[in-house]
């Protein structure tokens, strides 16, 4: 028998805030951290735009920058536990992480689980550590994998997250030359940026025992796999996203039954996503309640690549504490350049019902449905 999964801790850092509710407020106040690099030259001479860290030196790269963006974030996700009796908590750990690419740290997973086992000094012992290097998706994947052990019964909570930085000198010469940063010549790339984000999942009893209440509940989430991503030889119609925003949102039924309400997604654009979007929304669209809701921070905070899945989150968990949730049930996806995609389903507790569309009271078929 499956169990309600709540999230009951989140940390957030980027670009724009370093603790998650400094982060929903900057995204939802649309400011925007975009800055020259102080030393990265794109190939037409002009300084790189990036979004980083300014509590960061600009000259710090490798294994230490990885660190410092994950530790900060969780202290925030366990400061509600410090109080507690218990010395150490025991806990499985599930991490996103980048897909390979150069300018990565040498044996970047290996060296996290060693720092998280043995030089962590947070009060935590991992009690099993998965890893996921599927890029933007995985802190997602992160996230359905922790939702699956505790309905399951192999676990009573867990911590899942993810980092990442593209800040990298030879990471970012890597996207210039590939076509993929965005510049004054090219209006179809992303802006590289940096950041994580963690959540604390919990069984209800866990939560009753450590007295903390719920910002949202996870009632589903689907990972799936597209045949065709961007780079490859064939022509990608958005079946892969399709099917994963399908899988998250069959819980809902069919209409007239409630709908999914605002989306948040990883869009950063590059028109191939957009496009992607697009047929995916073609075929799902009688699962929301506006298919034009949809938030995309990465406008504000850059792409954040590994840590987009718990950072979105941390924006939903926001909008239904400070009670601005369009709706109860927000939609969260992301994609990878690997083909990964996720998508997550949460309900926000005491957040108004939004009024059902039209066709969805009426059951008729919405306009430009295929």
């Amino acid at each position: 028998m499956s169990r309600p999964v709540g999230i009951i801790g989140v940390g957030a850092r980027a670009a724009v805030g370093v603790r998650a509710p400094h982060v929903a407020a900057a995204v939802r106040a649309g400011i925007c951290r975009y800055v020259e690099h102080p030393f990265m030259i794109d190939k037409v001479g002009q300084p790189m735009k990036v979004a980083r860290d300014g509590l960061l030196p600009p000259g710090m790269g490798g294994l230490e920058r990885f660190l410092a963006l994950a530790e900060s974030v969780l202290v925030e996700v366990l400061e509600p536990l410090a109080a507690r009796a218990e010395a150490s908590w025991s806990l499985p750990v599930l991490l996103g992480l980048p897909e390979p690419r150069p300018g990565l740290p040498p044996a970047l997973g290996e060296r996290l689980v060693h720092w998280l086992q043995k030089e962590c000094s947070l009060p935590f012992h991992p009690t099993s550590i998965e890893l996921l290097p599927h890029g933007n998706a995985a802190g997602l994947m992160a996230l359905e994998r922790g939702w699956q052990l505790i309905q399951a019964g192999r676990a009573e909570w867990c911590l899942v997250g993810g980092v990442d930085s593209f800040l990298e000198a030879e990471t970012l010469e890597w996207l210039d030359a590939r076509g993929l940063l965005k510049s004054s010549v090219n209006r179809s790339g992303f802006t590289p940026a940096e950041g994580a984000g963690f959540c604390l999942l919990a069984s209800t009893r866990r939560a009753r025992d450590l007295g903390r209440e719920p910002g949202a509940w996870v009632l589903s989430a689907a990972s799936r796999k597209e045949e065709h991503p961007f780079g490859s030889e064939g022509i990608n119609v958005g079946r892969g996203l399709s099917e994963a925003i399908a899988g998250a949102t069959h819980v809902l039924g069919e209409p007239p039954t409630r709908l999914a309400d605002t989306v948040y997604c990883d869009l950063n654009g590059e028109s191939h996503r957009s496009e992607e979007f697009s047929y995916a929304l073609l075929r799902c669209q009688q699962s929301f309640a506006d298919h034009t809701d949809f938030e995309t921070p990465a406008d504000r905070w850059g792409d954040v690549g590994a840590a987009t899945g718990p950072l979105l989150a941390a924006l939903a968990v926001a909008s239904g504490r400070r009670r601005y949730a369009r709706g109860p049930r927000p939609l969260l996806w992301a994609s990878s350049y690997g083909g990964a995609r996720s998508a997550v389903l949460l309900h926000l507790e005491n957040v108004a019902e939004r009024e059902m569309p039209a066709w969805a009271r009426s059951r008729s078929i919405p306009p430009g449905r295929p």
